[in-house]
C-alpha cells in the first residue's frame, strides 16, 4: 500500500507514519506534503498513491482547496485537532475523519475499512470529495460565548486575536472587545486564512486592520494596526516572507 500525509507539522507526521507503519509493516511511504499548494503540485507530478491521510488545516490554507483546484483520484481519510467542521460529512464522503491526538486503533480501523472497499466504493468516494469544498467554506459571522449568552460578531469587524495566559480577547474595529474562552490555535482554524494571518503567540490578525509594516533591525516586522493593542504586534525574520505573501495575495 502507497500511502501519501499531507501534513504540515513534522511531530504529527511522525506519529502518524509511525502508527501505521507498526499497523502495516509493508506501507511505502511516497511522500510528505505540508501545503495545498505543494500537495496539488505533488499530486500532479507523482503516480496517485493508493492512500491519502490529509490533514485540514495546511500551512497555506484549507485542504479542500486542493479538491477546488483539481481531481483527487485517491481515498482520502482526512486528519484535524478539532471537531467543529461536519463530522457526518466527513464520514459519508471520505473514508474516515481522524481526530488529533490519533490514536493507532482509530488509524487501524480506517485502514481495514479501506482494505474493505471495492472498485464501485471506491469510485464513489471520489466523486462525492469535491462536495467537502462546501463544507469547508468560512463563515461571516461568529457566535462568541459570553456568560448565558451567544454575542454575534461580524468577522469583517474583527481587528485581532489577543491571547494572555489569564484570557483571549477578540478586538473589533471599533476598539471594543469580547472574552473568548478558545485558545488562539482552536480560534485561528475557523477563520479565512485569506483574511487573517496568526502574527506570534499573542495576536491573530486582520489583513483589512494592517495599517503600517515597519522593518525592524532584526529583519522582524513591526505591525501597526488601526487599533489599540496592548503590545506591539511582531512577526518574526522567519515568518516575514509568509506575512508579506499573504498581505499582498
Amino acid at each position: 500500500m502507497k500511502v501519501l500525509i499531507v501534513e504540515d507539522e513534522t511531530v504529527a507526521y511522525e506519529n502518524l507514519k509511525s502508527i501505521i507503519a507498526d499497523i502495516d509493516a509493508s506501507t511505502e511511504f511516497v511522500g510528505n506534503t505540508e501545503s495545498v499548494v505543494q500537495t496539488i503540485r505533488w499530486l500532479g507530478d507523482n503516480p496517485a498513491p493508493d492512500l491519502i491521510f490529509m490533514d485540514i488545516h495546511l500551512s497555506d490554507g484549507s485542504a479542500f482547496n486542493i479538491f477546488s483546484a483539481i481531481t483527487v483520484e485517491t481515498p482520502v481519510v482526512f486528519t484535524t485537532a478539532y471537531d467543529e467542521y461536519a463530522i457526518d460529512a466527513f464520514k459519508v464522503n471520505s473514508i474516515d475523519y481522524l481526530l488529533k491526538p490519533i490514536e493507532a486503533d482509530a488509524v487501524a480501523y480506517a485502514l481495514e475499512k479501506f482494505r474493505k472497499l471495492g472498485n464501485r466504493d471506491v469510485l464513489s468516494y471520489l466523486s462525492k470529495l469535491p462536495q467537502l469544498v462546501a463544507v469547508g467554506k468560512y463563515p461571516d459571522k461568529m457566535l462568541i460565548p459570553v456568560n448565558n449568552e451567544l454575542i454575534p460578531v461580524d468577522v469583517n469587524q474583527i481587528s485581532y486575536f489577543y491571547t494572555t495566559a489569564n484570557c483571549t480577547r477578540t478586538v473589533l474595529k471599533d476598539n471594543s472587545n469580547v472574552a473568548y474562552i478558545k485558545p488562539l490555535d482552536s480560534i485561528y482554524t475557523a477563520l479565512d486564512p485569506a483574511l487573517f494571518f496568526r502574527a506570534n503567540k499573542q495576536f491573530i490578525i486582520a489583513k483589512n486592520s494592517v495599517k503600517k509594516v515597519t522593518v525592524w533591525f532584526d529583519s522582524r516586522l513591526l505591525i501597526t494596526l488601526d487599533t489599540d493593542v496592548p503590545e506591539r504586534v511582531y512577526i518574526s525574520k522567519n515568518k516575514a516572507a509568509q506575512f508579506k505573501k499573504w498581505f499582498t495575495e
